[in-house]
């Protein structure tokens, strides 16, 4: 089972420097800070987007005025950025080169959503450790991964970018792509993770990006702290601010968070940035008066480098002089900066050999691993026996989707190239030549048509009909929230179409976020969901249609019935009238009385229930759980839980399991959630095979934020399930004293 206590030995054993290269590394900032004048400490704090000619910076760079740049990926201007930062600056301090590296580089992975439903960190570890293999041969030493905001509505457009609503789910992903980054011991190809954004970004008011957001006290310690100090004890190096205020107070200017949380009580000594311009953008909130009171908010805040306000470099030499900023905070900001610096050793190397990061790109054991993954993240959300497909000598595809080699690889893929992406009509055309036609129906996803003649004919000349669907990539990421989350244009009226040929139809989904596809189930024999799947999507679906692979994604965050449900997430507190029964719309009397109906917390057109659980997925195989017990009926706050079950494929095909275990404490000091995810495990079995598992899980990680503000475990009753998804099992009571 993945457990953070697994992981944090690993760490300890890995990526923390031993106390003598501490003394060594705080040694070395001393010796610089005591040479730096103040205008090149502030030089160190300053981010800037460094696109065109090298020429244009050239002078700033001489005088110490840049510590990092980003957005620029081409080695051998890398190279110079860092030859003129490194030889004709007064200090030779060198450049931090900085990108958006999200779900991969060239070889671009599933979006992180995706990486998510496999419920596999060992497999996103490693994809995020090809991502620094290749980001780091071209010269990228930073980037500004992973995305650790909790998202319940997926409204929010950048719900892609994250691992969904649950934040053990979330935790366990954030170490493995930490890992990954930034390697288990430093070296060359290590690349800086910055956890981001620092906090509660994901709670945005209805889900319209930048928003404001109201998270009180033990929701932002209990629900969308956690994955943030789980990256903090992975080791991550840097860590960014959020665009968000909560509760009035913006992230970028929140000491009570960026100090009293992040440094006093976590002890991170990493670098702390702004996102672009959210320094400034307190302005526009009403935090600031302008440029030089935001800056000075700021930096006393705790925030060690500016991206893209050039707030910092335009007035904290003047704040310093007036008192307004102590030059001991600006010494301390320069600490964390050049820390990370040595860390990564680019003092001692700070250049890339340009040949060599030529065949580093698009390895091939780095397709291959993009594949894998891609295949472990989709999701088989329906399935009435037509899957997997066996050899069908006549096959149509269609759908805006089919082949968007673009849009396939998701938002925030600005170093793929779709040229490299194999789309399914090619994968499909390369397996079965001759026996595929093409006709796509829609041009892109928000097309419209009102006929489908040309489909349909194909259709029935069809033994099997693949329909993708889905969204744009431009459709989902930052800025793109949206208040409808139907199929976009006639993707609907095209499925209707096909559905009424009779032909067998399965429809393929690639999106950025859940989409409301209830209206749509109908009218497939078969859905298969891939949170967007990168370079190497169309052979992992292929595979997956026709069985080579059996699907064992699960899905990392609630699918909706309809956009009003939102926000909608399986691990709410009970409320004082939980659902005990439905009486919708149709069963209520014309003139009824004025009563309270069912007297319970629910949507009289739409029910208590979401159209997909987190956690849920289908396989091509069934599995069943048996023989669930605990070790004991009682615990102490220092034992160790021990769960013990048979888990036994009871189908036909040879396939993976995600076993899931969840928890519920009964009664607390304040409301607590009706389950939380604790443990999960991914579990290979032949067909028949039975296997006896044990999971651990520590008292302690039973621990939360009570009334009186102290993180422990509260004493009394409590249940525990074992079962495939959040939705099902049976609970097993057991207390703790």
């Amino acid at each position: 089972m993945h457990s953070f206590r697994t992981l944090l030995v690993a760490f300890a054993a890995g990526l923390l420097l031993s106390c003598s290269s501490q003394d060594v590394t705080e040694k070395q900032i001393d010796q610089l800070l005591a040479k730096m004048t103040l205008a090149e400490k502030i030089g160190q704090m300053n981010q800037v987007s460094a696109g065109g000619d090298v020429a244009n910076y050239a002078e700033a760079l001489r005088k110490g005025q840049i510590g990092s740049i980003l957005n620029e990926v081409d080695p051998v201007k890398i190279n110079e950025f860092q030859r003129i930062a490194v030889t004709e600056s007064r200090l030779g301090i060198p450049l931090l080169v900085a990108r958006d590296v999200i779900h991969g580089f060239h070889t671009v992975y599933p979006i992180p959503l995706g990486l998510a439903a496999t419920f596999d960190p060992a497999l996103v570890e490693e994809g995020a450790r090809v991502a620094a293999l290749e980001a780091t041969a071209q010269g990228i030493r930073w980037t500004f991964s992973p995305m650790l905001d909790i998202a319940r509505d997926p409204r929010w457009g950048r719900m892609a970018e994250g691992s969904g609503e649950d934040p053990y789910l979330d935790a366990c992903m954030a170490e493995a792509m930490i890992y990954g980054y930034q390697g288990r011991t430093a070296d060359s190809t290590s690349m800086a993770a910055c956890i981001k954004h620092f906090v509660g970004y994901g709670a945005a008011e209805g889900g319209r990006d930048y928003n404001s957001t109201l998270i009180p006290e033990h929701l932002l310690r209990n629900v969308y702290l956690p994955p943030f100090e789980a990256g903090v004890q992975a080791g991550a190096m840097t860590l960014m601010t959020s665009f968000n205020d909560n509760d009035g107070v913006p992230s970028t200017g929140n000491t009570y968070i960026l100090k009293d949380i992040l440094r006093n009580e976590w002890g991170f000594d990493g670098l702390v940035v702004t996102d672009w311009n959210s320094m400034g953008e307190m302005i526009n909130h009403g935090f600031g008066a302008d440029r030089k009171d935001v800056a000075e908010k700021a930096v006393n805040a705790g925030v060690d480098m500016d991206m893209m306000t050039m707030g910092f470099i335009s007035h904290l030499e003047e704040l310093v002089k007036s008192g307004a900023v102590k030059e001991k905070t600006i010494d301390n900001a320069v600490r964390n900066i050049l820390r990370v610096k040595i860390k990564l050793g680019l003092f001692e190397n700070p250049y890339i050999d340009v040949e060599a990061s030529k065949p580093v790109q698009y390895a091939p054991e780095h397709l291959a691993s993009a594949q894998k993954t891609a295949e472990e993240a989709a999701i088989l959300l329906k399935n009435n026996g037509v899957l997997p497909l066996k050899g069908s000598r006549r096959i149509l595809v269609t759908g805006p989707l089919a082949d968007a080699p673009h849009d396939q690889l998701g938002t925030w893929a600005f170093d793929g190239e779709k040229a490299h992406t194999v789309t399914p009509l090619k994968a499909l055309q390369e397996r079965f030549p001759g026996q595929v036609e093409f006709v796509p129906g829609l041009r892109y996803s928000r097309d419209y048509r009102d006929r489908f003649d040309d489909v349909v004919a194909a259709a029935r000349r069809a033994d099997v009909v693949l329909a993708f669907l889905g969204e744009e990539a431009i459709l989902s990421g930052e800025a793109h929230s949206l208040a409808d989350l139907n199929l976009k244009g006639s993707q609907s009226e095209l499925l209707s179409a096909l559905k009424a040929t009779g032909k067998p139809v399965v429809a393929v989904v690639m999106a950025g976020r859940p989409l409301t596809i209830e209206r749509d189930l109908p009218n497939a024999d078969a859905l298969l969901y891939s949170f967007h799947p990168g370079t190497m999507g169309g052979p992992a679906l292929v595979n997956l249609l026709w069985g080579d692979v059996n699907p064992s994604g699960k899905t990392p965050v609630t699918f909706l019935r309809t956009v009003g449900q939102a926000p909608m997430y399986y691990n709410h507190n009970m409320t004082g009238r939980p659902y005990s029964g439905e009486l919708l719309l149709d069963a209520i009397q014309p003139e009824a009385g004025q009563t309270s109906l069912g007297n319970t917390s629910y949507y009289l057109d739409y029910g208590a229930y979401p159209l997909f659980p987190f956690g849920y997925g289908l396989s091509y195989t069934s599995f069943a759980y048996s023989a669930i017990g605990l070790d004991k009926d009682t615990y102490k706050v220092d034992d160790t839980i021990t769960v013990n079950f048979i888990l036994t494929n009871t189908g036909a095909y040879d396939g993976t399991e995600v076993a899931q275990v969840y928890v519920r404490d009964l009664v607390g000091s304040i409301a607590r959630p009706v389950k939380e995810l604790k443990a999960f495990e991914r579990v290979s079995l032949k067909a028949g095979e039975s296997r006896t598992l044990s999971v651990k899980i520590p008292v302690k990680e039973l621990a939360f934020y009570g009334l009186d503000g102290k993180k422990k475990v509260e004493p009394g009753d409590f249940q525990l399930w074992v079962a495939g998804d959040s939705a099902s099992g049976t609970p097993v009571p057991f207390a703790i004293h």
